[in-house]
């Protein structure tokens, strides 16, 4: 509970000091004001540097890490890696570094180090999606960006509700259960209030495994085989997210010893998507629903390449 009222992300205008000045509290329960942009940024979180070019942002943003991979511009950018000592960082004098609760907790040392040079260091990770709302204001507010945040919010209330007249159409009778693997090897899905799972569900799907828990304060829920297979004839579709935290193909799903015995494993219904368009915080999460409502209501949704779902591409 206190990590949800903490990451509220309460945007305070602040009725004193300098005008125009703003508060946000961070996913640690700092409070950061913001009495001009920001405009030398190292981002250490995929999902933070995507933002920010949504927000228009370019020139500012001087350095990322070491996984990125969208939007293109991103690859240009100078490389970063936490895990790395200070010295890098402060050379590159920044006045912003964005991270996420992991990098906080695991590298304790680094960002005490950074905040000790007289950085401002902040931390954010939307769980759900008004905290996804929030957090795109945050970004806004910390690099001056107000406006252009709440177009990409407006812009995807919009796409989403494009999305939900498609899904209006789809009888109740007719919605698929689905599985949706985060993690195979572990046997874990997703969190029923988790942002993979609001996908799942805002494309027309019914969650197959609406009684997960989450791992502590994570998207991630455990599930277990036994619990997989005791559902096994109610699962129309296995879908499961593929990337760097499930390095998974299809065969595998398939293969898997019992899930022979699941529906959508004996007709063929197993499919993979990328997992940043489904667990990341970013508008491509409209993609990412589209995805999925391509692959269990074809005929409802534009047609797209559900064979390079099939692949795992």
């Amino acid at each position: 509970m206190k990590s949800i009222v903490v990451f509220a992300l309460f945007l305070i205008l602040n009725a004193v000091g300098i005008a125009n000045a703003a508060t946000i509290t961070d996913a640690t329960g700092q409070v950061i004001e913001v009495n001009k942009p920001f405009t030398r940024i190292i981002s250490l979180y995929g999902a933070h540097t995507e933002n920010l070019f949504s927000l228009g942002l370019d020139k500012e943003i001087i350095g990322v890490s070491k996984s990125e991979d969208y939007p293109p511009r991103a690859l240009q950018k100078e490389v970063f890696d936490y895990r790395g000592d200070a010295e890098k960082f402060l050379a590159a004098r920044p006045d912003l570094v964005l991270i996420r609760p992991m990098i906080q907790r695991s590298k304790a040392k680094l960002v005490a180090k950074l905040v000790e040079a007289g950085i401002t260091v902040v931390s954010l990770q939307p769980v759900n999606i008004d905290q996804t709302f929030s957090y795109w204001r945050a970004l806004g507010i910390l690099t001056g960006r107000e406006q252009q945040a709440e177009v990409m919010v407006e812009k995807f209330k919009a796409g989403l509700a494009g999305i939900q007249h498609r899904v209006a159409q789809i009888p109740a009778s007719s919605r698929k259960r689905v599985y949706f693997e985060a993690i195979h090897r572990k046997m874990k899905t997703f969190a029923p209030t988790s942002m993979a799972i609001f996908a799942l569900t805002s494309a027309g799907a019914i969650n197959a495994a609406p009684d997960a828990k989450r791992v502590r304060t994570s998207n991630i829920a455990a599930y277990g085989k036994e619990r997989i297979l005791a559902r096994s004839k109610e699962i129309d579709v296995f879908l499961a997210q593929k990337g760097a935290m499930n390095r998974i193909s299809r065969d595998t799903i398939i293969n898997e010893p019992g899930f022979a015995a699941i529906k959508a494993v004996r007709e063929g219904q197993v499919f993979l998507i990328n997992e940043r368009l489904v667990s990341r915080p970013t508008l491509r999460m409209l993609e990412g629903i589209r995805q999925i409502g391509a692959i269990l209501y074809p005929g409802i949704f534009e047609p797209l390449a559900i064979s390079q779902q099939l692949s795992g591409k």
